[in-house]
């Protein structure tokens, strides 16, 4: 049943259903969300820019194609916003950063497909400086605030999509995901998301950095159901001819008909550590218990020891190859005095590191993808997925990244809680993020599910199998205290 109070709450498809069958007004929908996003979006920081105008405009414009009975897209009527790293035509852009505040020119292809399936376009969420975090707090804004506990951190670098899904804004939010981004703040805020095979969400041509031929980062769905994702990585999928080199050409299957297909049979890998990263219990404990739900409905779990190198190999690696594209991108802002003071200081230590980063480490960065992705390539041989944490803890108060996890000190506090995310954004792999749990303080914990390139359905059919024996839609956070 639709609540005007919390919009988002009820799944993009039940609304698009709704307004197909003219029991929902487009116009109806898009007002309660600009008003659950007014009431509070100054506490929960999702929304930098929000476009109620045009919004409004477009669902009148979405309300006449009902009412004359014109072909409606999957997405028709539904809001969707868009995550400050992408452009919308004539909206502002920030991407988390003060010097780079500017205004948008053209829709950034993701925006283009949201708005063909009739999607109508409600902002623009909150984000780290241009992605560069694993958590939301800029100088532009502010911190996105986890709607489980304010104090807390909802992860990044999609953290305002994530609390916009999870506070019951908007059921449906775009991210993107280039070590974990979409997955880390999907974990901390109990909501489902996935980073499809790389390649399989195009992203138009845009400078010389649009033809490296490893493209850790992919744009894709938010949402509170796995059908929902479903439906909005079906409008995202797909070659175009503007798009980035790693583009996947084929067209894409229909990933909702992967839903009901279960998991007998199903041979899963699973790993707490991933080569060696130290995890907290309580995570542990709920990734365990998720696994023995699988077992349960008749997957083969066996657990594994996934180690492509040990984990602190491949998270350095993974940091020189991050820092050095960054700094090959952005570099240009350390070079002006009064640009480079405007930075937050985590973004100008990546540069730094990139920056400083030498040709051997840089190399040495490329030759450690190629192991991982001949590695996870011969593992996706014997086993259908691979099941780990998404991350070391569960959230954690705002600027406060945990210095010790399992009671070992962690060496890199900014990075040290997200030891299994970031491989798969070196390897190209499917991964999703699914609610499993909530800690003794009532945090949300996620379950990783990793499957072999291009082969999204399979994590997507292990997705709804586990939603289906353990819906987590029915938790929900206080919001009355807020």
């Amino acid at each position: 049943m639709f609540d005007a109070t919390f919009p988002g709450y009820t799944p993009a498809y039940e609304l698009r259903r709704m307004i197909g069958d003219k029991e929902l007004s487009p116009v109806e929908l898009v007002e309660a969300t600009l008003r659950r996003i007014d009431a509070d979006n100054s506490k929960l920081g999702s929304y930098i820019t929000v476009i109620g105008d045009e919004a409004i405009e477009a669902a009148r414009v979405a309300e006449t194609a009902v009412m004359r009975g014109d072909k409606l897209g999957p997405l028709h009527g539904i809001p969707v916003p868009i995550k400050d790293l992408e452009g919308v035509a004539g909206v502002r852009l920030t991407h988390g950063s003060v010097p780079a505040d500017e205004i948008s020119d053209t829709d950034a292809l993701c925006v283009e497909r949201i708005r063909s399936a009739g999607g109508i376009i409600i902002g623009k969420t909150n984000t780290p400086e241009f992605g560069h975090a694993g958590t939301t707090e800029n100088t532009v804004f502010g911190p996105s605030r986890n709607p489980w506990n304010l104090k807390h951190t909802p992860g990044g670098s999609s953290g305002g999509a994530a609390v916009s899904v999870a506070a019951g804004m908007t059921s449906i939010a775009q991210g993107s995901d280039g070590g974990g981004s979409i997955r880390i703040p999907c974990a901390f805020s109990g909501i489902y998301g996935i980073k499809a095979t790389q390649g399989r969400v195009p992203r138009r041509i845009t400078s010389e950095h649009s033809w490296h031929p490893v493209n850790n980062s992919s744009v894709g769905p938010m949402t509170g159901t796995v059908l929902d994702s479903a439906v909005l990585l079906n409008v995202l999928s797909g070659p175009s001819p503007d798009a980035e080199y790693t583009t996947i050409n084929e067209e894409p299957p229909d990933f909702t008909t992967a839903l009901g297909s279960g998991v007998r049979n199903i041979k899963m890998g699973l790993s707490l550590t991933l080569g060696g990263a130290v995890v907290d219990s309580e995570v542990a404990n709920s990734v365990l218990k998720a696994a023995e739900v699988f077992s349960e409905l008749g997957a083969e779990v066996e657990e594994v020891d996934f180690r492509p190198k040990d984990n602190e190999d491949v998270m350095s690696g993974f940091l020189d190859y991050f820092c050095v594209r960054g700094y090959a991108a952005y570099g240009n802002l350390l070079k002006n005095p009064d640009k480079a003071a405007q930075l937050t200081d985590y973004f100008r230590e990546n540069l730094e590191n990139g920056r400083a980063c030498s040709t051997t480490r840089y190399i040495s960065a490329l030759n450690l993808i190629g192991r991982c992705r001949n590695y996870t390539q011969n593992f996706f041989d014997r086993y259908n997925v691979l099941l780990t944490p998404v991350t070391a803890v569960p959230a954690f108060p705002i600027n406060e990244p945990p210095s010790k996890i399992g009671g070992c000190v962690v060496t890199n506090r900014r990075w040290g809680f997200i030891p299994f995310t970031p491989l798969f954004n070196l390897t190209g792999n499917p991964a999703a993020s699914i609610p499993c749990g909530f800690s003794a303080g009532g945090l949300p914990i996620g379950l990783h599910i990793i499957g072999p390139m291009c082969d999204e359905k399979t994590v997507i059919a292990v997705s709804a199998a586990f939603e289906k024996a353990r819906p987590w839609t029915e938790h929900r956070p206080n919001l009355s205290v807020i």
